[in-house]
């Protein structure tokens, strides 16, 4: 595995690998790898005849109250796992090569980026498009694999791709989840014994909406006020939001129709802790 940390010199590989005909492959990461991003790491591996992994993590999609100094950065762990999963190249820039003094050009993700976490994290997704277009003409993927944990940013990422013609083919690759139910996520670590035991809550919930809807129940109103309240009844955690949302169109949505396709979206306390969660429900 080669590491590469400054842009123009990925650039040149990835041009030179496209000119030889390679299939490449991009996952992006902010590093703190774990099975999660492993997964991906592997679907890409069997999609694409060159993987690329980047590792950076990304200041403009951090808020000013956000955890930007204290996100784990364990880059020899990641090295020592990225070079275990088969990785051809790891692209690890220092921030100042990315963002370069005087960087002004942004993207802005419109209505999409603006709800749910969006409306909790203004400007988040205005910095992770605006990051994953810079690599993608980086890296100069074929395909780039995205994880489904994070389902209003694979959304945005998507309709990104879409409305600027880019020309690459995004990959979601399915949740990766603990016996519990929990997903698999880099701020998993930061819960305590007793949350970690109690976090299956938000898969519960998800559980309950699949239920609900195979017994004919329709409003996904009622049904996301009761997984609400499972999540308010559990010791320790306290619900931010639990919608359904359409998921063609990623709008929320109140009644379900019959055929249609739904994303439930969860995100919940446990202390200081935030976490998400999603799962696609089938009316």
């Amino acid at each position: 595995m080669q590491i590469i940390t400054e842009p123009r010199q990925m650039q040149a590989i990835a041009e030179k690998l496209r000119l030889n005909r390679q299939f490449i492959g991009v996952v992006m990461t902010m590093g703190a790898l774990h099975e999660g991003h492993l997964s991906l790491i592997k679907l890409a591996r069997q999609s694409a005849g060159t993987v690329i992994l980047t590792i950076f993590v990304n200041p403009t999609q951090f808020g000013a109250n956000e955890d930007l100094h204290q996100y784990p950065r364990p880059f020899e762990q990641d090295v020592a796992l990225a070079t275990a999963a088969e990785v051809d190249y790891l692209f690890a820039p220092e921030a100042g090569t990315i963002y370069p003094e005087n960087h002004q050009t942004t993207l802005q993700c419109g209505a999409l980026g603006e709800r749910l976490e969006g409306a909790r994290r203004p400007g988040h997704f205005n910095g992770v498009a605006t990051i994953v277009t810079k690599l993608l003409h980086i890296t100069k993927p074929h395909i780039a694999i995205f994880g489904e944990k994070d389902a209003q940013q694979l959304a945005v990422i998507r309709r990104m791709v879409e409305d600027l013609n880019l020309d690459v083919k995004i990959i979601a690759a399915p949740i990766i989840r603990e016996e519990n139910g929990l997903a698999v996520s880099s701020r998993n670590i930061y819960l305590s014994n007793t949350e970690r035991s109690t976090a299956g809550i938000l898969y519960q919930g998800i559980c309950h909406a699949e239920k609900s809807i195979a017994e004919q129940k329709k409003n996904l109103s009622v049904i996301a006020a009761e997984i609400e309240q499972m999540i308010a009844s559990t010791p320790g955690w306290r619900p931010d939001y639990v919608v359904f949302v359409d998921e063609e169109r990623f709008e929320p949505a109140e009644i379900a129709e019959e055929g249609k396709e739904y994303r439930l979206l969860l995100a919940a306390y446990a202390g200081k802790v935030r976490l998400i969660d999603n799962g696609k429900i089938v009316a």
